[in-house]
């Protein structure tokens, strides 16, 4: 798959001011060596977002969020993250280079272009499908409709699609085909006898399609298999359309679960809705979906099943809760879908029944209530268990604060007896930036003290990277977190011109990008004259404890043979070197 190159990333973040980009959309002001804001994600009224022109890099203590550049043109414009590379391209006047030669055409380019060809022709064949037409005439579904979601039709044919496209292969890599025989290319139809529902990406291109059978075929809907292009736990069908209907921000997106139901609800003027794709809500559905919009509203079948799938989409949805996102859940009568209900009803009376959806708070908590007997004292105990792990996925932040305040009213007990009951460590009701200052980030899971702050340090002053002299007696200091220390170490010494951000985003979605991400949110006490020296005394420190292990290990073998010259060396300069005291 075709990718663009880390030294792309880099030189890009190197030519971005960060500054100018940010100030563009939220307005500035200095503060010390920072600017300082209100969030752009919530709707705070006292300024806790600030830009480090040094770090290149901004921390939004009200959200929670930080990044680069890129990431911000993520969050802020709801782009994906190639999508913000071409952005910050294009403001730089570069072309966005690919690596891999002509293999990325095989691999991703060519499955995209069978796919849009597909859609051409199954629209093209829907048209000369009487069937086809009618049962989306006996579905409520108009011309104009199935124009707009490129509705087609596959042929009742073992090779009509096959025949159409030019290039075997591809078909197969995009899921359309399905291969004979192992490494024969040929090749039959995946789709017969469908009507065909393309699903696009954020970017409008065809990644797959879901196909609704006119026979008496078990499978009434058939989805693509996984690709390369197409995953079904990160993709929705419908969202590029919500996201297209309209040139200022979603109030809410509508999750449902059918094709027709999206369908359906657009044609009522209901353009908000999108669709799993036969399976369950995933978290990166959800992430997916919070980037175009600050509400999600889960709509359900009333039956078992449905308030089944409602609690899983709760589950997901407790991590992904953050200051200022909601979730509300709604059922449709048994009996109903969405696309039926919505006939029936009208649009004006659905978007009511959406306006009264029950948020994630009220969901989880009758939920639970229905589970007890609250007249109980043992059934008020129950509650505060059952309602315990999933506080404990809920980010901290005022709805989880206001989750134990009715928790606590219905179980007839204090705040700080149900505080108490949930564990005070799970709380986490502090502020990032309080949060921050009580209790150091860790560099690594596990990090110890010396190794965060050398990692402060360095990341405020890269270049200080260069005076680390001994990195194979570092590495053998024995302390947890020299290794990702040492790597960045590794990082700014081949990048002599990069800045935290560039370290960010190449660490991106790993554990320990997440934990350079917190440091940085620190707010640690750094002062510009010292730093060279408290970070020179840091690593003597840690090197020190790799002489000591090394000299301790020197002197146990002396106990069975005798040391040479060299050996003995290394015990005398261990004496010659030990470093003063740690003031911290």
């Amino acid at each position: 798959m075709a990718r663009i190159p880390d030294s792309f990333i880099h030189d890009l973040l190197a030519r971005t001011d960060i500054v100018e980009l940010i100030g563009s959309r939220v307005d500035l002001k200095r503060a010390g060596k920072e600017m300082k804001g209100l969030s752009p994600f919530t709707s705070e009224k006292s300024p806790s977002f600030f830009v480090s022109p040094q770090k290149q890099m901004f921390f939004d203590f009200s959200s929670g969020k930080n990044g680069t550049a890129i990431s911000f043109l993520m969050e802020y414009d709801r782009l994906s993250f190639v999508e913000a590379v071409e952005e910050l391209a294009k403001r730089a006047g570069l072309e966005v280079p690919r690596e891999g030669g002509f293999e990325p055409k095989v691999v991703l380019d060519g499955p995209l272009d069978a796919l849009a060809a597909a859609q051409r022709f199954f629209t093209e064949r829907l048209r000369q499908s009487p069937p086809a037409v009618e049962y989306l005439k006996k579905r409520g579904v108009s011309g104009e409709t199935a124009k707009r979601f490129g509705i087609g039709y596959a042929p009742d044919s073992w090779d009509a699609l096959s025949q159409f496209l030019q290039n075997t292969r591809h078909g197969i890599d995009a899921g359309l085909l399905i291969e004979r025989e192992p490494g024969s290319g040929r090749a039959y139809d995946r789709f017969r006898n469908r009507v065909m529902f393309p699903i696009r990406d954020t970017r409008g291109r065809v990644i797959g399609f879901g196909g609704r059978t006119l026979a008496n075929d078990p499978a009434k809907y058939l989805n693509s298999p996984e690709t390369p292009l197409f995953h079904k736990g990160r993709n929705l069908y419908g969202l590029y359309e919500a996201r297209t209907s309209t040139t200022g921000a979603l109030p809410y997106l509508i999750v449902v679960e059918g094709y027709m139901d999206v369908v359906m609800l657009s044609q009522y003027g209901i353009r908000e809705a999108v669709g799993t794709l036969g399976t369950a809500t995933t978290r990166e559905h959800l992430q997916l979906l919070f980037k175009s919009t600050s509400k999600i509203v889960f709509c359900f079948d009333g039956d078992r099943a449905g308030r089944a799938a409602a609690w899983r989409a709760l589950e997901q949805a407790l991590p992904e809760t953050h200051e200022g996102r909601e979730c509300a859940f709604m059922f449709i009568p048994e009996g109903h879908d969405p696309d039926t209900w919505v006939q029936e009803i009208g649009a004006e009376a659905f978007r009511e029944k959406i306006a009264e959806a029950a948020p994630l708070s009220q969901f989880l908590l009758d939920s639970l209530t229905k589970q007890v007997n609250l007249g109980s004292l043992e059934g008020r105990a129950r509650l505060i268990a059952l309602a315990r792990p999933h506080l404990d996925k809920l980010p901290a932040g005022a709805l989880r604060t206001l989750l134990i305040d009715e928790l606590a009213r219905r179980a007839r007990l204090g705040r700080d007896d149900v505080e108490g009951m949930l564990g005070a460590a799970q709380t986490g009701a502090a502020p990032p930036s309080e949060a921050a200052a009580a209790e150091p980030a860790r560099a690594a899971p596990g990090a110890s003290r010396p190794i965060r702050r050398a990692m402060q340090l360095l990341l405020e002053r890269p270049r200080l990277a260069e005076q680390v002299e001994h990195i194979d007696l570092l590495a053998q200091a024995g302390v947890p977190g020299v290794d990702v220390l040492i790597e960045a170490i590794d990082f700014f010494n081949a990048h002599p011109d990069a800045r935290a951000a560039q370290l960010v985003e190449t660490w991106k979605d790993t554990a320990k990008g997440r934990g350079v991400q917190k440091l940085l949110a620190q707010e640690a006490p750094l002062v510009d004259e010292t730093i060279e020296t408290e970070f020179r005394d840091t690593i003597n420190r840690l090197t020190f404890r790799a002489l000591e292990a090394e000299a301790t290990r020197l002197l146990e073998e002396s106990r069975h043979r005798e040391l040479t010259r060299a050996e003995l060396g290394i015990i005398e300069s261990l004496h010659r070197s030990r470093p003063p005291k740690s003031r911290r």
